[in-house]
């Protein structure tokens, strides 16, 4: 198993202390749960450095790599919408385009296709990314202040732009 897919890994691995310290109220909890999802963030960034760089592409790690990063963005979103700092409307929509996403996924799997994260997909798991970590730092709900606002827009607009970009590009999937 190479690097990346390492990476990919722990980036599974960090998501129950993630959920847990989230459910925690202790202050030292909250700050830990910001720096376990800041790691863990990197990892996906590293973990695709690593793999353009070094030719360590695998069809594991073209699966694994979106499934870490949809575990991590996912679950940190039903902990933020239990601490009321993301109305459910906005966690719901990130998670229809993702599930969504993933069928497509699944069908291609069973044509014998991989559809790899493009660059809008990532795009999108960054300002994600970005969004959560505000949150977490902040603890402000997200559309409650200006910057959170234009935030929370853009992540909704990226969100399913990205996502009706993948079922245009796999049309043919779906024939």
């Amino acid at each position: 198993m190479n690097w990346p897919n390492r990476l990919s890994i722990l980036r599974v691995l960090c998501v129950p202390v993630l959920v847990l310290l989230l459910s925690l109220s202790a202050p030292w909890c909250r700050w830990a749960a910001v720096a376990l999802f800041a790691v863990a963030s990197l990892t996906d960034f590293l973990d695709g450095y690593l793999a353009r760089k070094k030719q360590w592409i695998t069809v594991f790690g073209k699966f694994i790599d979106p499934v870490a990063d949809k575990l991590l963005v996912l679950s940190t979103l039903i902990m933020l919408i239990s601490l009321q700092l993301i109305p459910a409307w906005t966690g719901i929509l990130i998670l229809t385009r993702e599930l969504s996403v993933d069928g497509l996924r699944l069908v291609a799997i069973s044509r014998g296709c991989v559809i790899a994260a493009g660059p809008l997909g990532k795009l999108k798991t960054v300002s994600q990314m970005i969004m959560i970590l505000l949150l977490l730092i902040l603890r402000i709900p997200l559309f409650s202040f200006p910057a959170g606002i234009i935030l929370g827009i853009w992540v909704c607009l990226i969100t399913l732009w990205s996502g009706c970009d993948y079922f245009i590009r796999n049309l043919n999937l779906l024939k």
